[in-house]
């Protein structure tokens, strides 16, 4: 069985469960390992000793957005508030 996720590393993340995220391609949601296990043994009742093999290949990489940071002027910011009060 093969299956394509992303994978997105956010070392930043404020939340340890968002530094790594692993999504379906489609459906964007995050997969259930032991639920695909089990479709492999055809969800049949019963306790298996399983062995997993995960093979990563690396299809494409995009560049994660970065948080665009905006300088603010305070004297300009302090200007405008005197403004306002004024008026």
């Amino acid at each position: 069985m093969v299956k394509h996720y992303i994978l997105s590393l956010n070392p930043t993340a404020k939340h340890e469960w968002d530094r790594y995220v692993l999504r379906d391609v489609l459906s964007a949601k995050r997969p259930e390992m032991a639920k695909l296990i089990a479709e492999t043994v055809n969800s049949q009742p019963g306790n298996y000793l399983v062995s997993v093999n995960i093979e990563v290949k690396v299809l494409e990489q995009a560049e994660a957005p970065q948080a665009e940071q905006l300088a603010l002027n305070i004297a300009e910011v302090t200007e405008k508030s005197h403004l306002k009060k004024a008026a």
